[in-house]
């Protein structure tokens, strides 16, 4: 006897993956809600806050390159973008790949934005309680992994 569960049947697996969507919306909405009631701590809104995650685990990153990562349309990451630019957070500097797409980049005032208030998020997640193991969340990734590839083609704009 193994402790591998074999794969589901798909509707089977279906109806469980039914039950992850209706966990990971409501998850969704109030940690967005929770970020907004802290963000003050640092300034950032939730779209702000996703375009300084994105460059500091990317690197500098066009618009449209942030917009298909995130799956938000080019013109709210450009909104984004622009708030982010006019509080100092990040920079536009010239693509040498293409000339009409300019690189958006980390300043130091949007690291030091980023890294506290990851580590604002960190604190509160050490709290979650339970036995989870390293294997548990790995499999959480790899499920919601596969559900997002399930979705790569839809147009965001």
């Amino acid at each position: 006897m193994t402790d591998i569960d074999p794969p589901l049947p798909p509707e089977e697996l279906a109806h469980r993956l039914t039950e992850v969507f209706a966990l990971v919306g409501p998850l969704y909405r109030r940690v967005q809600r929770k970020v907004e009631q802290t963000a003050p701590i640092e300034g950032l809104s939730v779209g702000v806050r996703a375009v300084l995650d994105l460059l500091r685990e990317n690197g500098p990153m066009t618009v449209p390159q942030m917009g298909r990562a995130q799956a938000l349309s080019r013109q709210f990451v450009q909104r984004m973008v622009n708030d982010a630019a006019a509080a100092g957070l990040v920079g536009i500097i010239p693509n040498p790949a293409h000339q009409r797409s300019s690189l958006v980049r980390l300043t130091a005032s949007g690291r030091a934005a980023i890294d506290a208030a990851l580590a604002r998020e960190q604190s509160l997640l050490r709290r979650v309680d339970g036995d989870l193991t390293d294997g548990d969340v790995a499999a959480c990734v790899r499920v919601l992994g596969r559900m997002l590839e399930l979705f790569d083609h839809v147009d965001v704009d």
